[in-house]
């Protein structure tokens, strides 16, 4: 693979860059995605649904750190997003929601996936989500994906209609603790 430029972005001179993700930054992320989905997430799920998920489903897969395809989003040195691709089979969950091994996707008839979005409460809807979503397109094509699907939780699936994506199935995500998460598996052929 040649060298890539990752995309900067200028929204309402606020200047989006974005990074590779290293394993120093996991702790951070974490805290991150717990304030952004119980900031982003009230009203589409319960107080126990939103929990439940920070515990059992949502966090950063250290996998896709690993294989250098997940990227936190900042504007003026302050993370204000995360969000990454993967040539891996997993569609959605941080560490502690897989149980095995992550087998490759073949580019030529799979579809990438496109993982694990948080974006800080206090910057959404600024262009930080599409910022990120742009930057692992470009990055899955870049590695022979045409396609990409993805797991999205409810209030993710407006911000992918907008991007091209369409809703395939509903997966009701039973939880540990006896509490469902609706995630709407969406796909986007290019």
């Amino acid at each position: 693979m040649g060298t890539f430029t990752y995309p900067t972005l200028i929204f309402l001179k606020m200047q989006i860059t974005t990074r590779l993700t290293t394993l120093e930054d996991i702790p951070s992320l974490n805290h991150l995605i717990g304030l952004s989905v119980r900031g982003l997430s009230t009203g589409y799920y319960t107080p126990k649904q939103i929990e439940s998920a920070i515990k059992y489903v949502f966090g950063v897969d250290t996998q896709l750190v690993k294989d250098g395809t997940y990227f936190i989003a900042q504007i003026d040195e302050v993370t204000v997003g995360c969000g990454g691709w993967s040539k891996r089979n997993t569609l959605y969950g941080g560490d502690q929601h897989k149980e095995i091994a992550d087998p490759l996707l073949n580019p030529a008839i799979d579809a990438a996936r496109i993982r694990a979005f948080f974006v800080h409460p206090d910057y959404a809807r600024r262009g930080v989500g599409k910022h990120i979503i742009n930057v692992c397109e470009l990055a899955g094509r870049e590695n022979g994906f045409t396609k990409f699907e993805l797991g999205a939780t409810l209030p993710g699936v407006p911000l992918y209609l907008a991007m091209g994506y369409y809703s395939v199935q509903t997966i009701l995500q039973p939880l540990p603790d006896g509490e469902v998460l609706e995630i709407v598996k969406m796909r986007k052929d290019n």
